[in-house]
């Protein structure tokens, strides 16, 4: 029997579906060449689509990038960070979980590009109000999560006595220095290192 299956590129009555496969392949490109670098013929070769079916849901480039700022990259922040932290015992067990996650996939990987937060907020914030908004509404999320956490664990004393919002801060700001370095010298140390010195500055 042949296979009737959809190709990836095949045209489909599935708007939605569009939508998604065009906001990750955008995310894909963003993260890893930049969005400047990226350009919008390369991501219909990418996908598949037609400039009439990118334009219907995407009119502009902004209008993409804030869809996979708002969408694919607030979502990479939920599920690598916010919900691990969240269910995890304690702010500080939560940390070490995350941090060992990614130094586990980095090292799989071979190669540290980044933190896609990062590396978009780096390249847009300065340009464009919308773009700065999105990426700091995305902070603020997590910060906020970290804080809630930490706020939790002093009812339960099983932290310092500490300020939850500037440990919050502290948290995502290391961890996004310790990525750069991470990055500039292709290795999971900065990370390692990082993640044992909040700890200790966390845990009781």
């Amino acid at each position: 029997m042949a296979d009737k299956s959809a190709s990836p590129h095949r045209r489909t009555n599935d708007p939605e579906g569009l939508r998604l496969r065009l906001v990750d392949a955008a995310y894909a490109a963003f993260t890893a060449s930049g969005y400047h670098s990226t350009a919008l013929h390369d991501l219909r070769r990418e996908t598949g689509v037609t400039g009439g079916a990118l334009s219907h849901h995407f009119p502009s480039k902004k209008a993409l990038g804030l869809a996979v700022i708002q969408d694919r990259v607030a979502d990479a922040v939920e599920e690598t960070w916010i919900g691990p932290v969240e269910r995890a015992p304690s702010t500080a067990e939560g940390i070490r979980a995350v941090f060992a996650s990614i130094v586990s996939e980095l090292e799989r990987n071979g190669a540290v590009s980044g933190c896609p937060l990062n590396n978009l907020a780096l390249e847009l914030s300065r340009q464009d109000e919308d773009f700065q908004a999105a990426i700091d509404a995305i902070f603020q999320r997590w910060r906020s999560a970290i804080a809630a956490k930490l706020r939790a664990d002093l009812q339960t004393g099983t932290v310092r006595d500490l300020d939850p919002e500037a440990v919050a801060t502290l948290v995502v700001a290391t961890y996004s220095g310790a990525m750069a370095m991470s990055k500039a010298c292709q290795c999971v140390d900065p990370l390692k290192i990082c993640a044992e010195q909040l700890i200790s500055i966390i845990r009781k």
